[in-house]
């Protein structure tokens, strides 16, 4: 079992799933068609629909965003 501490936006993933009671990959789920958008236009409907705290709301898209951009990098 790792003892390293989690860092960064998934930092916010155990507060995320207590707080609006659905699993971190449903919210990436509804990200995901819209990672065209900006970052922050994501984080407003977020906001905005679904009711989702800021801090929260932009932990999420980062680590959408980052992870989209991550996997298209990694292929040929």
């Amino acid at each position: 079992m790792s003892t390293e501490k989690v860092k960064g936006p998934a930092s916010y993933f155990p507060s995320i799933e207590k707080t609006y009671g659905r699993p971190v990959q449903e919210w990436l789920d509804m990200i995901e068609p819209r990672s065209g958008e900006p970052h922050m236009a994501i984080v407003k409907w977020l906001k905005e629909e679904h009711k989702l705290g800021h801090g929260h709301a932009n932990a999420l898209v980062a680590y959408q965003l980052a992870k989209k951009k991550s996997d298209n990098g990694a292929r040929p």
